[in-house]
């Protein structure tokens, strides 16, 4: 072909991909390549498609060859990397990026991707550096600017990320990543109500976009004016659209009923966090000689819990950078018999891989609080307490599974300091705290919170999250504290402490702890009691609203739930007008804990082992009929 006829194919190409005829552009770029071998823009171009299209192996193939035609490419360099970072493979990405980088260092966008590439490998001083410089080198640059935020907002830097994504949305208002960006920071800074108006001013124009869509559909979880009806909605909205078009599955999982099963968990969370405090005691308790496990692990840090649940696994899979189309064959190929999601809304989610079902037998568990709204999610495992027979079923997608009285099984951190005294006998006066996500503590419950201790005098309350010891959103903490009727002098805000130990060991100063409505707390609940702290709750309508009376029961402490607002204030000034109690308990919860089926973790395992197996016989029993 000669030049002409060559610039002529290009644009026919870009003509179709200008209009979205992703597949119609490619086959042009795949005929051009095949009359043009040499024709560097039919190969990149190509790549460019296949990318888009959700094949960055095929990206890559052809970004490698384009590579090959013009070695001083910039472009081609930088999308190799792209793409091998959407394999899953950061180390064969970042010789590419930096190759990018050589060729042009004033190239913003390219510094951009290399910081996204280090962020995601945790290297996060390096990557901070390489934001500066992208949003130095042109500090109007839309995507700069929002790839600075989210790596700091993975950092939980999140005042600062919300800045990064305000001079992104300054330089592009309809930016889509950036306005994405922006309602996550909202949500990080505890500013929650805008962060859903945020998210739904997102979806009213991209309706689709289901990460969008998880977000906030996990941010409605923390307001107190969604009814359980429309939670079910808007959840049952996202299952509506994850799951049209998907194509069925026939499995050739073997259906025996008691044969060795395969069990795949998916999270982000297998590393010190709250998840793990309560999946690694039932892993570990659960019989190899009836189960192997599968690990997918979408989170990118790693620790010792982390290297602790691969030891745990029969298959490990790193996939935090690997897209749903690179993952969904390595799944298949692994073949699970049972697939269960932890994290439901929350964080990477992995629902639009289960929403074209991965496992013969798909279950929600542990990390989320309501429904995924996904038809093919078949089972949601609870407890009576939390999911009331007859009261919950009609709000999830999914079959309530009430496996045990109680859901969690808890192992508290081995290097826990011992219970303190408690600090009203040497201050003379109580202490209220809550270490809950501060994304939990609505307008309402810090006006509840200001009657508390309009009513015991001298006492104060000491509200500890992440995020609190950033000064500006502990400015607008402060602002919402004094509309609530709070007075400064009578409300302490901490941060996040460097070590778990430590984090513990600030129960210290606090007498008696304050959940939160509608959404309690579960690993805070549980942390307090092993810290001899107990715990105020109310009982709400729905699963993330009866957390607290479900461990609180299970641990024998019944009376500490509350039905409504003012036996919730009673309970507390009740609590806080009885030292000598708050000593005993200091050092008699722990046993409380120990003796309790929370921490029975054998007999946990089998129940859960129980309905596992339960669950796998239906299915058996359907291929058989």
């Amino acid at each position: 072909m000669n030049p002409a006829q060559i610039q002529r194919r290009l644009q026919e190409g870009a003509a179709r991909h200008a209009k979205g005829r992703l597949a119609e552009a490619a086959v042009v770029f795949a005929q051009l390549r095949a009359a043009a071998p040499r024709s560097f823009d039919a190969w990149h171009q190509g790549g460019n498609m296949a990318l888009l299209q959700g094949d960055p192996a095929e990206a890559a193939r052809l970004y490698a060859q384009a590579l090959r035609l013009n070695p001083r490419s910039a472009t081609a360099a930088t999308c190799l990397g792209i793409a091998r970072l959407a394999l899953g493979d950061a180390a064969g990405a970042e010789p590419h990026l930096r190759t990018a980088v050589r060729l042009e260092p004033k190239n913003a966008e390219i510094w951009n991707q290399l910081a996204t590439l280090l962020s995601t490998d945790g290297r996060t001083e390096e990557a901070i550096k390489c934001h500066r410089q992208a949003v130095t080198l042109n500090p109007k640059s839309a995507q700069a600017w929002h790839g600075y935020g989210s790596t700091l907002s993975n950092l939980n830097h999140s005042a600062e990320a919300l800045e990064c994504e305000q001079r992104a949305l300054a330089a592009d208002p309809a930016y889509a990543p950036a306005r994405r960006g922006y309602a996550v920071a909202l949500q990080k800074c505890h500013r929650v109500p805008e962060a859903v108006r945020a998210y739904e001013a997102v979806l009213a124009q991209h309706p689709r976009q289901l990460d969008v869509r998880s977000h906030c559909l996990f941010a409605l979880n923390y307001l107190a004016d969604q009814t359980p009806a429309a939670l079910a909605a808007a959840h049952r909205a996202y299952g509506a659209i994850a799951e049209t078009g998907v194509p069925a599955v026939a499995f050739t999982n073997a259906p025996d009923p008691e044969r060795k099963l395969r069990v795949a968990f998916f999270s982000e969370d297998f590393r010190e966090h709250s998840v793990a405090y309560f999946l690694e005691p039932l892993l570990r308790a659960l019989g190899r000689e009836h189960f192997e496990f599968l690990l997918y692990n979408s989170g990118s840090r790693a620790d010792a819990m982390t290297q602790r649940f691969r030891d745990l696994a029969a298959v490990w899979r790193d996939c935090s950078t690997k897209v749903d189309p690179v993952l969904e064959p390595v799944i298949r190929t692994d073949a699970p018999d049972i697939a269960v999601d932890l994290g439901g809304h929350t964080g990477n989610s992995r629902l639009p891989l289960f929403a074209r079902r991965l496992a013969p037998v798909q279950v929600s568990y542990l990390g989320y609080p309501n429904t995924t709204g996904l038809a093919a999610m078949d089972y949601r495992f609870v407890d009576p307490t939390t999911d009331p027979v007859g009261e919950a079923d009609a709000f999830h997608t999914e079959s309530l599974v009430r496996f045990s009285p109680c859901a969690w099984t808890y192992a508290p951190p081995a290097d826990a300091p011992e219970p303190a005294p408690p600090p009203c006998l040497a201050r003379g006066a109580v202490t209220f705290g809550s270490f809950n996500n501060f994304s939990k503590v609505t307008d309402e419950m810090l006006q509840a919170w200001a009657r508390l201790l309009g009513a015991v005098p001298a006492s104060r309350l000491l509200l500890k999250s992440t995020g609190l010891s950033d000064p500006g959103i502990a400015a607008q903490v402060r602002e919402r504290a004094r509309r609530a009727g709070l007075a400064d002098d009578r409300v302490e805000l901490a941060g996040v402490t460097a070590t778990t130990a430590g984090h513990l060991a600030a129960y210290a100063q606090v007498d008696v702890a304050l959940d939160t409505l509608p959404y309690n707390g579960t690993t805070t609940t549980c942390e307090a009691l092993w810290m001899g702290v107990p715990v105020v709750t109310m009982r709400g309508d729905r699963h993330a609203a009866r957390v607290g009376a479900s461990l609180l029961q299970t641990v024998g402490h019944p009376d500490w739930v509350t039905g409504n607002l003012d036996d919730y204030l009673g309970l507390a000034q009740k609590l806080a007008a009885d030292p000598a109690r708050l000593l005993a308990w200091r050092t008699s919860l722990r046993g409380d804990l120990q003796r309790s089926l929370l921490m029975d973790h054998a007999g946990q395992a089998a129940r859960f082992s129980n309905a596992l197996r339960d669950c796998w016989r239906k299915w058996c029993a359907g291929k058989q009929t």
